[in-house]
């Protein structure tokens, strides 16, 4: 509920916001309100002149002698008329003169007032045709020059990153067809090689056997992210939301990846307490965190350790086992962190590894090169949990980053 202080202060922002709404165009009100004035002020200096200077003294006479032309009158009766159907009314005709004089002059101001329509009409257009050129406008229209030209380099990033991601897509198509070539020619040669040499000795089989095993295996990991692209650009990412336990799921992984991490000699450590426990999708926060540890795998050294330290963080900055936790308080939020060992990544990458169809790896090596989609996916997942996700890197430490709603996140 608000308190009277919140709505003051709330009031108070609304009426600020509108201020400064109406202070960035006071120049163009300042500008039509002196035109106005100006048109008001010569309206009345024409019609005093003109009453002045020609009504007294010969514009009477006139109507008086084309009374009498006209009407075949006496002056006597011409000035009877004169004076009880036109002197008498004259302070009617001058505001009837007024009222018409004015709208004229109006009228022909506000092609002074159009051009500002002119100048938008403009700047929208070059807009939709895609000019990269900066609008300018009038003075008076700095406010709405401002927003046209955020507006056009709003478009121009887009376009820009269109134009990078489509670039992307169709050089990992090409290099994942490049890829796909050199297993199955593996595959198909081995086994028809396997075929052609019945009497093989049975160990040199075996070995093949494995061989073309492996092959194929990674022919799969191709194929399934020539899949994965399409599904990317189609389908969106929806959550079913449960209650995780964040300890028992991150060991889990740990051990799934055991194999993995043998091979290359490095280890991977939990630090971790035994009941953090976050509010997500299950399927989908396990995604991530396969991605960001293959990911870690994939890029550290041989034989050194890859640690995952988790924390949960609470509004007043009290830590884990606090005297805050044990009343029942939520933490804030949740942060797990995945720090390797491995090359230093420059900044201007740890700002792209994030996008689609991104790959750190330059050289495009077939056996650690993937579709450029994990991380770009798991941000998004991310994302949609409330969270953020981000990679630092340096002297050879790479950290990769992220924060999830605590147990406010849940329903």
């Amino acid at each position: 509920m608000k308190t009277k202080e919140t709505k003051k202060e709330s009031k108070f922002g609304g009426y600020w916001k509108r201020h400064k709404k109406n202070a960035a165009y006071s120049k163009l009100t300042f500008r039509i309100f002196m035109q106005t004035f100006a048109i008001v002020i010569l309206t009345f200096l024409i019609i005093f002149t003109f009453y002045s200077r020609f009504w007294f003294r010969r514009v009477g006479d006139w109507i008086v002698q084309f009374l009498q032309d006209a009407f075949h009158l006496g002056r006597e009766d011409a000035l009877n008329i004169y004076q009880y159907g036109l002197r008498e009314n004259s302070s009617l005709i001058i505001f009837g003169a007024v009222a018409v004089l004015f709208l004229l002059l109006f009228r022909f101001s506000l092609s002074w007032f159009i051009r500002y329509f002119n100048e938008i009409d403009a700047g929208l257009e070059r807009l939709i045709q895609g000019d990269n050129k900066e609008i300018t406008m009038s003075p008076e229209m700095a406010p709405m020059e401002q927003k046209l030209n955020v507006l056009r380099q709003a478009l121009e990033k887009r376009e820009l990153e269109a134009k990078l991601s489509e670039e992307r897509k169709n050089n990992l198509v090409m290099y994942l067809a490049h890829d796909i070539r050199t297993p199955l020619t593996s595959v198909i040669g081995y086994l028809s090689l396997l075929e052609e040499a019945k009497d093989m000795p049975m160990e040199q089989r075996e070995k093949y056997v494995h061989i073309t095993l492996e092959k194929a295996g990674r022919l799969e990991q191709l194929i399934n992210e020539f899949f994965e692209i399409t599904r990317y650009n189609i389908q969106e990412i929806v959550l079913e939301k449960e209650k995780i336990d964040l300890y028992y799921m991150l060991v889990q992984m740990l051990e799934e990846f055991y194999p993995v991490l043998e091979e290359k000699g490095n280890r991977a450590v939990l630090h971790s307490s035994e009941d953090v426990s976050v509010y997500g999708d299950p399927v989908k926060l396990a995604r991530v965190f396969n991605n960001i540890l293959r990911n870690a795998i994939a890029y550290s050294y041989r034989d050194t350790q890859i640690d995952i330290f988790v924390e949960e963080i609470y509004k007043e900055g009290a830590e884990i086992g606090s005297q805050q936790e044990t009343q029942g308080a939520l933490p804030e939020k949740t942060v797990i962190c995945f720090q390797n060992r491995g090359k230093t990544i420059p900044k201007e990458k740890l700002s792209a590894i994030f996008d689609k169809f991104y790959r750190m790896d330059e050289a495009r090596n077939s056996d650690t090169g993937g579709a450029g989609l994990g991380l770009a996916i798991a941000k998004e997942i991310v994302v949609r949990h409330g969270g953020r996700i981000y990679a630092e890197s340096e002297r050879e430490q790479v950290a990769f980053w992220v924060e999830l709603p605590g147990g406010a996140g849940e329903p």
